[in-house]
């Protein structure tokens, strides 16, 4: 029997920066293919910034053919504004996603910070700190959008993967099964 091989990208969107991961998983062996930011921000017609993230969401499912595609949902903020500004984003890159065949699966911010380091209410920096012991990368990047992206692919995993020691309420913890697992997570080279 051959191995399933899964590949999901995270979505931490925006329109001045958003960020992306893509992990692979192949016998829960969790492996970082790539992270990164897209700066739209630099663009100052609103509509070439929404296309430009459509055609980087599209240009990244195309690049890597990711099997799952996870977005992380919008938090409800006081500025009405800013609030519609990121819910486009959201819009154009959950379309891309559509156009090229893939469910889409939204994840609240307090969700995935659950999912990656045990606690809703962990800052950026822990969540960062805790991906980078998971999945084994030093470089800390300049934005942290792209590391919560990567959260959000693996939160998708965390969720989908049936492994219910992994999800909250389980016999055993996150963190206790990457104590008792280091070998089962990777950096691809």
């Amino acid at each position: 029997m051959q191995a399933v091989t899964k590949i999901i990208l995270g979505i931490d969107p925006g329109t001045v920066v958003m960020g992306y991961g893509l992990i692979q998983v192949e016998r829960q062996k969790v492996t970082l293919l790539d992270l990164g930011v897209l700066k739209p921000g630099k663009i100052k017609d609103n509509y070439k910034r929404l296309q430009l993230i459509f055609n980087t969401v599209s240009g990244l499912i195309a690049q890597y053919k990711p099997t799952a595609f996870a977005i992380e949902a919008p938090f409800f903020g006081k500025n009405v504004q800013s609030m519609l500004k990121l819910g486009r984003a959201q819009g154009v890159s959950i379309a891309a996603a559509i156009r090229h065949g893939l469910d889409v699966t939204e994840y609240s911010p307090k969700k995935i910070k659950q999912a990656v380091t045990g606690n809703g209410n962990a800052s950026k920096e822990q969540v960062m700190k805790m991906l980078q012991y998971l999945l084994q990368f030093k470089d800390s990047p300049k934005y942290l959008d792209a590391t919560d992206a990567l959260a959000v692919a693996l939160c998708h995993h965390l969720e989908t993967s049936g492994n219910p020691s992994l999800k909250k309420g389980g016999k055993k913890s996150w963190a206790d099964f990457i104590a008792q697992n280091p070998d089962r997570l990777t950096r691809k080279k």
